[in-house]
This record gives structure tokens, sequence and C-alpha cells, in this order.
């Protein structure tokens, strides 16, 4: 293989690196349905943490709460290939979500999204904050550092902020990162399907 076509595979990849990304990190749609789609599996929900938040937390928030808030830290897995797609914290504040949904969210059975697309509920999505971070600053919703459940990389991670608004109220905030190497993981799946069992690249 030349230079130049190794180049143009780089700069290839590249492109599509991008792509991917930057359609991840503008749209204000299910992004859980892009990485299925992308990863040509079902993804799967781990919740990591779940609890009330405490009064410093509820501070730092700026608003006199009547009804609790509660911290949800969650990481969708590829069913099929069991890696880390995405490590994601969530802000949800009971007051503004229907009875039904929060008891489903307290009882950590499936992600945010699926849950109110399981409900039928009506309601919109503003993306506030996105771009990359190194991984040693990864942060949480009350920038606190985060450790994330994918292996570390000398790429800068992606990350989406976007509150889930029912009717006029942010009823959810949400924080997504996602794995920087999806796309390579995906390309490296996809030459090992066309090549058989006796050329397989490892994943990880």
């Amino acid at each position: 293989m030349t230079r130049k076509e190794i180049k143009d595979i780089d700069s290839g990849f590249d492109f599509l690196h991008r792509l991917v990304f930057n359609i991840l990190l503008i749209t204000d749609g299910r992004t859980t349905d892009i990485l299925e789609t992308l990863m040509d599996e079902t993804m799967s929900l781990q919740v990591v943490r779940q609890e009330q938040i405490n009064d410093e937390q509820t501070a730092q928030l700026g608003e006199d709460l009547d009804a609790p808030y509660y911290v949800r830290e969650s990481i969708l897995i590829g069913a099929k290939s069991q890696l880390v797609i995405s490590h994601n914290i969530a802000l949800v504040c009971s007051k503004y979500l229907p009875s039904l949904m929060f008891e489903a969210i307290a009882a950590k059975q499936e992600g945010i999204g699926k849950t109110i697309s399981t409900f039928g509920l009506q309601t919109s999505r503003k993306v506030v904050d996105s771009g990359w971070r190194k991984d040693t600053e990864t942060v949480d919703l009350f920038y606190k550092p985060l450790k994330l459940r994918f292996s570390p990389t000398k790429s800068k991670v992606p990350y989406k902020k976007y509150s889930i608004d029912f009717g006029t109220h942010p009823g959810i905030y949400l924080l997504e990162y996602f794995n920087p190497n999806i796309v390579l993981l995906r390309l490296k799946q996809l030459r090992n399907e066309s090549h058989g069992a006796d050329d397989q690249i490892p994943l990880n």
C-alpha cells in the first residue's frame, strides 16, 4: 500500500469520525437510536448510581425545591459486543415528571428515552452545551470530577448536555459522554464480519 493510499484511508476515517460525532452532538433526538444504528446492536442500560441529591447540591441549582431531585449515573452497553458505548449523568426533578414515568425511572428498569417513548409522552429537548474534553477533565452535572467507565484514551471525549422539557419545565438534565473509539470499533467489527473467524481483530 502506498503512502498516498494510507493517507487517503486516514483522511476518510477522520471525516467519518467527525461526521458521526457531529451528528451525535447536535441532534436533539434520542441518541440511543443513533448509537444502536451505528453499532448495529441494541443497547442495554446499567445504572451505576441513583440517589437523591443533598442540600449542598440543591443549593448549587439556585432554586427553592419543593420536590426531590435525583441523580442517576448510568452506562450504555452494547448487547452483543459488551462494549461501554456511553457514560451518562441525569438530574431528574420529580415535580415535573408524570408519576408513572418517575416510578419507572426509580425502578431503574430502562433508559430515560425509552421510558418516554413507552408512555408516549410529549417532550422537547434542548442542547445547552457540547464539545470535547480530555478524559482527565470530565466532570458531572455539578462539575465534580467524573471517572468514565470506558477505557482511557489519548483522544478527547465527546460530550453533550441537554434538557428534556415537559411542557415549559425542564424535568430532566442529561450529560452524555460518548466513547471516542466507537467509530474505529465499528469498523473493526465490520472487517471481522467480512474476513471470518480466522482473521479477527481484537475490539479492545
